[in-house]
């Protein structure tokens, strides 16, 4: 239910035709995701200067980028899962492939793989990367077409559109792909009911399965770097979304505990006036101040320790929160279990935090221990316990803390 919100919610494709005189065209269409439905935000054809995006898109914005043209090599061969350095000698004889980015889309029983030299694919990732934008994804050609065409109104036969010429058969798989400056789309495009410039139909497929990357399988080079960075940017978005649910869940057991308290210092106060009220009467007075000690005793049970703004200290202990550590539980002034037990009620731990929660090493949770420790509030803190699991790969930590 809550993966919609992991997603990456805007993402600009950009794709850049590399001419035979070195000379380039680029092409941008980004795209916006609410709830369930998609939207197109920029149009823009046909930029002599991979700068000029700057004029079009924020800084900082998510980038699809799509290379084709001069320097990129397309082959169709037999169906291959992978590309390893055998089967990559037939697509370049004695080179080696560690210094190519490579691309295999499978479509019925053929592979189409597409090849390009690190250094130049790294040349423009970097030079986007400079210009202040976050290159998550690389592909080649115009292969991620694949996971639009069905948003087109086109139905079955060829595919054309901006020079590219794809043949499909009765199944709808590639057969044969090709390019002609000259091949246009002999009719309009739509994406749905919207008209899109077939100029804009590679970017725009770029940006829907990097912000689709969950749900569709994008068709993309492997490029370590990128790859990193998705990951990351994924783990993020998902790491934001469960603190907020969290620190919502905490924030309505605090008013659910301060409406409580709130009650209860009001009988208390109640009980003091009463006091006031009938101090001539001795029998009566300590008949009240009986009471009033049974009150405060309810109160000391149920965990009541002045007026600490407990919510300002978890937001404290979670702002310091490592990426590489996730939260399971923090209890404010939890259960003694033990005494419980043999008191048989309910006793609290008093001016105590325990927190629980994952991480698959133990240095990022020493490194938040030291983090927190720094704050002043904090009177003692200390690791409990940390068990790894080596079926979840991932250690459990108990940490308690002392305010």
């Amino acid at each position: 239910m809550l993966e919609q919100y992991y997603r990456i919610n805007e993402a600009a494709g950009v794709s850049i035709h590399i001419q035979p005189d070195g000379s380039v065209l680029t092409q941008l269409c980004s795209v916006a995701a609410t709830g369930n439905e998609l939207s197109i935000d920029k149009k823009v054809t046909d930029l002599k200067a991979v700068g000029q995006l700057k004029e079009h898109v924020g800084v900082k914005s998510v980038i699809a980028l799509n290379l084709l043209g001069k320097g990129i090599l397309q082959k169709k061969i037999e169906k291959t899962a992978e590309i390893d350095q055998n089967n990559f000698s037939i697509i370049l004889p004695n080179a080696n492939i560690e210094d190519f980015y490579i691309q295999n889309f499978v479509s019925g029983e053929s592979s189409f793989v597409s090849v390009i030299r690190k250094l130049d694919a790294d040349k423009w990732i970097n030079q986007l990367t400079e210009l202040g934008f976050r290159p998550l994804m690389l592909s080649l050609g115009p292969f991620p077409v694949e996971n639009v065409i069905s948003q087109l109104n086109i139905y079955d036969g060829d595919v054309i559109f901006n020079g590219h010429i794809i043949t499909r058969d009765e199944k709808a798989e590639w057969t044969a792909y090709s390019y002609s400056a000259e091949s246009n789309t002999p009719f309009p495009i739509k994406i749905a009911s919207e008209k899109i410039d077939e100029k804009l139909i590679i970017p725009y497929a770029v940006a829907f399965q990097l912000v689709l990357v969950n749900e569709v399988e994008p068709i993309k080079a492997d490029v370590d770097s990128l790859e990193d960075a998705l990951v990351k940017r994924l783990s993020d978005n998902k790491i934001k979304l469960q603190s907020f649910i969290l620190l919502i869940v905490l924030f309505m057991l605090l008013l659910a505990n301060f409406i409580t308290f709130s009650s209860l210092n009001a009988a208390n106060a109640g009980l003091l006036e009463k006091v006031s009220r009938f101090a001539q009467n001795t029998n009566t007075q300590q008949s009240i101040n009986e009471e009033v000690k049974k009150k405060e005793g309810q109160l000391q049970a149920l965990g009541w320790d002045g007026a600490i703004n407990k919510s300002s200290l978890i937001d404290q202990v979670a702002s310091l929160l490592p990426p590489e550590v996730s939260l399971n539980e923090i209890a404010i002034n939890p259960v003694d279990q033990a005494t419980s037990r043999t008191n048989k009620s309910l006793v609290f731990y008093n001016r105590k935090i325990r927190i629980t929660g994952n991480s698959q090493k133990i240095i990022p949770v020493n490194e938040w221990i030291a983090r927190i420790k720094s704050r002043k509030w904090v009177k003692n803190i200390q690791m409990e316990s940390f068990t790894f699991d080596n079926e979840l790969n991932t250690g459990e930590f108990n940490i308690t803390i002392d305010y």
